[in-house]
């Protein structure tokens, strides 16, 4: 039974969509122009940037006096409200569990915010263990989070495969483990000359299909 090794954000579970549905609202709420939507998102950068400093952008920009915890709480919580589990994504895993893989998230991220997504969708009825980053105490693209996947999982890392859309932090440390990968593009072109995807598709049910075909 071979390792299927997931990402979480943009890959098993849509980040783009809840942020930018909690963004818009949280910036009519303070009454920011309707155009500071890209700023904001520009500012996130696809969650790569580091929460407190997305809190005191927020609060500099709009001298807001609410404390930089409650902003990063508000983006904590914001996010995980907006989020869903696709069905077709859930039949997609179960298909996977069914054929023989097993499934487990290997997310970076603090372990609240992930944790709770993958309890509060249901996806952790549909894989078969989770790592986070924070728990961890180590982070993708580095070769000891995939192996500390394998170890909770009781299974070798060898005939896994990685699947993600980060190009250095999941098709980065799939080659640095010696793994097959498959990259979501998510419309961006690959342009790293360092490494490159096994697969490139645009949706994590098109990546469990290639790898079940394989």
């Amino acid at each position: 039974m071979p390792l299927l090794l997931l990402d979480l954000d943009n890959t098993l579970l849509d980040r783009a969509g809840p942020f930018r549905t909690w963004a818009q609202r949280f910036l009519d709420g303070i009454g920011a122009p309707a155009h500071d939507i890209e700023w904001l998102l520009s500012i996130d950068a696809d969650g790569l940037t580091d929460r407190w400093d997305v809190a005191d952008a927020i609060r500099d920009r709009y001298r807001l006096r609410i404390p930089s915890i409650d902003l990063v709480e508000e983006l904590h919580d914001g996010v995980v409200e907006f989020t869903r589990l696709d069905p077709l994504v859930a039949c997609a895993l179960r298909i996977a569990d069914d054929a023989g893989w097993m499934p487990v998230v290997v997310t970076n991220g603090a372990v609240r915010q992930q944790d709770t997504k993958i309890r509060r969708t249901g996806l952790d009825r549909y894989i078969a263990d989770w790592v986070i980053s924070e728990e961890a105490g180590v982070s993708k693209p580095n070769p000891r989070i995939f192996a500390l996947a394998a170890q909770r999982a009781r299974m070798p890392l060898r005939g896994a495969w990685v699947v993600g859309d980060g190009p250095e932090a999941d098709i980065g440390g799939a080659t640095a483990v010696g793994l097959p990968s498959i990259w979501l593009h998510r419309g961006r072109p690959w342009t790293d000359a360092r490494f490159a995807p096994t697969a490139t598709v645009d949706t994590v049910i098109a990546a469990i299909a290639e790898i079940m075909g394989a």
